[in-house]
């Protein structure tokens, strides 16, 4: 909210709304200039209009606030699903076990196939550790399935295998 008022202020300065020389004008850019000012040079220096700085304010200050909630919430459900496998015994600890591994390597899949309508391959740094979870199950496929047409369909079968795994082992732990 904050970022949006003061993207408010600072555009209704800029555009002329508020004189920037009245005291409201002179009050408004002593407030959000230290806001907008860092997002501006940012714009600018990567080919923007300076006057759109407001706006992608208030975006990166929306995804951030739902980044950090969403990891917010990711912790507390973690912490709740290790405090129930503790207290559920060696089977439940195990079972949460094989949850992580399986929700790890699912976010290893999909960042592996996001990269790639990128370009963001094996050797860029970002996604190199996708590429190393991964592997060992998407490159025996690659080489058994054909892909169709240009589409790689391998990490989607790999997907569809570690599920199956997944839900085996939870059905032979009784979870």
């Amino acid at each position: 909210m904050l970022a949006a008022l003061a993207a408010l202020g600072s555009w209704l300065v800029r555009t002329r709304r508020v004189s920037p020389f009245s005291f409201l004008g002179r009050t408004l850019r002593s407030a959000t200039d230290p806001i907008v000012r860092p997002v501006e040079r940012r714009v600018v220096r990567m080919g923007g209009n300076p006057t759109h700085a407001g706006g992608w304010l208030i975006v990166v200050t929306a995804v951030a606030g739902i980044l950090l909630l969403s990891l917010a919430g990711w912790l507390v459900s973690t912490f709740l699903s290790v405090q129930a496998a503790a207290l559920g015994g060696p089977r439940a600890t195990v079972s949460l076990i094989v949850e992580i591994v399986y929700r790890i390597l699912i976010y290893a899949l999909i960042v592996r196939v996001i990269a790639s309508w990128f370009g963001l391959f094996r050797y860029s740094r970002w996604v190199r550790p996708a590429y190393i979870l991964t592997d060992w199950i998407v490159e025996p496929l690659r080489r058994v399935v054909p892909p169709l047409g240009t589409m790689d369909v391998s990490p989607l079968i790999a997907w569809l295998g570690l599920y199956l795994i997944r839900l085996g082992l939870h059905t032979v732990l009784g979870g």
